[in-house]
């Protein structure tokens, strides 16, 4: 099984149920040989100093360590977490069962983590909408782009957008919102966000509201932060032709219904955002083969792999008559079912 381990106040058992849930359709749009998983811990980690981070996290490990294991349940980062955290996990399931180091993922690259972790959930995303638009007859360099959250997605986002030579026109996070209909400057952007740690005041482009990101004037609407920020409120203000869900369930029920009848084409985020676990199945595969791949052949797999995820994916709209949302339930759904049957488990 896969599935981050999270570090944030709201943590309960429901929201682990459901996004465990979520990463086994996940990971079989993906077509990756895992089902889903999640962890976390209810806590305020900005409030914790690294000292007691680390004390957390092990003895966590040590209540879990009997749970998680190579072939068994592969934890990840998630919201509250990084590398730091896998490689505190690592070590301490490693004093019980010897060193392992395909128990967990998104490790630090000195500790067998792979080249190419840390941007892959970015590339991904990036990966998903060319095979969008493609479909689609557009490509990127030719269109504009509104990013809605700047930490390691959505920076990796833009990046990766501005060097094909896409269009950023929008920008914005719990800092502030910065637009600029020309471009924004993103290298610029990043520089000063790495220096001030805010977009306000960025030279490169205009103060906007944060709110008004959603429906600023763009072809490509990216969410890339919290879940439910597209509802019945602003949904038919957003302007936008094409929305790429990198955030978990960005788009809830009511504003899926409107963009849908507004004719806005939404990449679902159970295959927009699959980058982040392609690449950690990767890494274990890495780990357990004991050979560690170049960055180049990593962004090689994981652009082959969301490609043909994204055919599979349009297959299933066009066999069901169905949107990408429903298409994409549909193709994870019956893979897990075909799995379940196979290994006679059906009722």
């Amino acid at each position: 099984m896969k599935g981050g381990i999270r570090y944030h106040p709201e943590v309960d058992l429901d929201e682990v149920n459901a996004l465990a849930q979520l990463m086994t359709w996940k990971t079989a749009v993906a077509d990756i040989p895992y089902g889903g998983a999640k962890g976390g811990i209810g806590c305020v980690p900005k409030e914790l100093s690294l000292s007691e981070l680390e004390r957390l996290t092990r003895v966590f490990t040590q209540k879990i360590h009997d749970l998680i294991g190579i072939n068994t349940d592969v934890p990840a980062p998630d919201m509250g977490t990084n590398a730091q955290t896998m490689a505190w996990i690592l070590d301490e399931y490693s004093k019980f069962h010897g060193h392992s180091p395909a128990v967990v993922t998104g490790k630090p690259v000195d500790l067998g983590g792979s080249l190419g972790r840390e941007s892959a959930t970015g590339r991904g995303v990036v990966y998903a909408a060319e095979a969008l638009l493609n479909e689609q007859g557009k490509q990127i360099k030719d269109l504009t782009f509104a990013i809605q959250g700047f930490g390691n997605v959505g920076s990796w986002v833009a990046k990766l957008i501005h060097e094909i030579g896409g269009k950023v026109v929008a920008v914005s996070d719990i800092t502030g919102a910065v637009k600029n209909q020309n471009g924004l400057d993103i290298p610029a952007l990043l520089s000063h966000k790495e220096a001030t740690g805010k977009l306000n005041d960025f030279g490169g482009g205009d103060v906007m509201s944060t709110d008004e990101l959603l429906t600023h004037d763009c072809d490509v609407l990216i969410p890339c932060a919290l879940g439910g920020v597209l509802n019945r409120e602003n949904a038919d203000h957003v302007k936008a032709k094409f929305i790429v869900e990198a955030a978990n369930h960005p788009t809830d029920p009511d504003a899926d219904e409107i963009l849908s009848k507004k004719g806005v084409l939404i990449l679902p985020d159970i295959y927009a955002n699959a980058g982040g676990v392609t690449v950690s199945y990767f890494e274990w595969v890495q780990n357990i083969q004991g050979f560690m791949w170049e960055e180049e052949k990593v962004n090689r797999e994981l652009k082959k792999y969301m490609t043909k995820a994204f055919g599979n994916l349009k297959s299933m709209c066009q066999t069901h008559s169905c949107n990408l949302r429903m298409g994409a339930f549909t193709l994870g759904v019956n893979r897990v079912a075909r799995a379940t049957q196979l290994r006679g488990w059906e009722a």
